[in-house]
């Protein structure tokens, strides 16, 4: 069993810094690893059709509710990649769509 103190404040702080620093390297090594992805033609077309499948540029109305209601989570999801692309790497979104217009 775990010797926890839950008096160590000094302990609990490092523990919370440890963490902190893990989730740090982790998000910057998740803006590495995407930006790799979009720097390449065949990583914008991977990003272009998870897009295009999320319903991204198209409406999601459906007058089934559970249809709608489904249509709108996967479009939620395809709008969080549209933000990481402008938040990230907004040069290459304008990139992509010029190559999808070819």
């Amino acid at each position: 069993m775990d010797d926890f103190d839950p008096l160590d404040t000094e302990l609990q702080q490092a523990q919370r810094d440890a963490e902190a620093k893990r989730q740090e390297l982790a998000n910057k090594q998740e803006v590495a690893d995407f930006k790799w992805l979009m720097a390449d033609p065949r990583g914008r077309r991977i990003v272009w059709r998870q897009l295009a499948a999320a319903g991204v540029f198209q409406s999601s109305f459906d007058p089934t509710a559970m249809n709608m209601a489904f249509n709108e989570g996967r479009r939620s999801e395809g709008l969080r990649l549209l933000a990481q692309i402008h938040a990230q790497c907004p040069d290459l979104y304008v990139t992509m769509m010029k190559e999808q217009s070819k």
